[in-house]
């Protein structure tokens, strides 16, 4: 998936803000109460979100200047900090929110161009730094219909929906765990296939829809299968 970091970079910006709107209505109850990720409140997430971005933050450090730093210290230790996070009053929430982006922000705008295309290793696997960027963004957006508070995968960019759906769309086709689909967003008619061509049912309907449904973010809701029947499940994705 071939990104410019730089376009991106204002996506990030603008996806930051409408998470800090939403954030900020928060008060103590509504922080404890659960997202839609199962075993996490909704502080869970909002810790998970701060403490993402200053794992890239790392792992755009690493790209810069070429030394090797994970973005974590160890597996149990990014799940130690966000249970750590979770609980912690809104207005600490929000103030570790706007300066975790601040410093992913600076990261960015420090990274010599050529850097961009510098290889970093994470638990997904190595990939080129450029790919960072859209990682940030596809985060805040996801967590933020997880946070389970009002905004939903109707309310992502369309821009964001599609790439989202193509991404997960060619990661799922290189599993051999998940069975052939075709996926037919119907407001843009181009068709994704996962697995062998002609094989498997196709789901039909709007990008978003399809997206939110693929990586198990919606129920499928105005979806149709062809040839008639239920919707296949989702492997997991994200």
């Amino acid at each position: 998936m071939t990104v410019d970091p730089l376009v991106l970079s204002a996506e990030v910006d603008r996806a930051t803000e409408r998470l800090l709107r939403t954030a900020g209505t928060f008060d103590a109850t509504a922080l404890a109460e659960p997202s839609r990720l199962p075993g996490w409140s909704r502080g869970h997430v909002l810790a998970h979100l701060a403490r993402g971005a200053d794992a890239l933050v790392n792992l755009l450090s690493s790209a810069h200047t070429g030394r090797d730093i994970p973005a974590y210290a160890s597996a149990d230790a990014r799940d130690a900090e966000i249970v750590a996070g979770a609980g912690r009053a809104i207005d600490e929430h929000l103030d570790d929110l706007r300066g975790s982006a601040k410093r992913f922000a600076e990261a960015c705008a420090a990274m010599p161009a050529e850097r961009w295309a510098a290889v970093v290793h994470s638990h997904r696997g190595d990939r080129v730094a450029a790919i960072l960027v859209w990682t940030r963004l596809r985060e805040l957006e996801v967590h933020h219909v997880d946070l389970d508070a009002g905004y939903d995968i109707v309310d992502w960019p369309e821009g964001f929906g599609q790439r989202v759906l193509n991404e997960a769309a060619t990661d799922l086709g290189q599993r051999p765990d998940v069975p052939p689909l075709v996926l037919h967003p119907t407001d843009t008619g181009r068709a994704l296939t996962i697995g062998a061509p002609g094989h498997g049912p196709t789901v039909s309907g709007p990008v978003r829809t399809l997206a939110g449904w693929l990586i198990g973010r919606s129920a499928g809701a105005g979806l149709t299968v062809t040839p008639a029947g239920p919707l296949p499940t989702p492997p997991d994705w994200m």
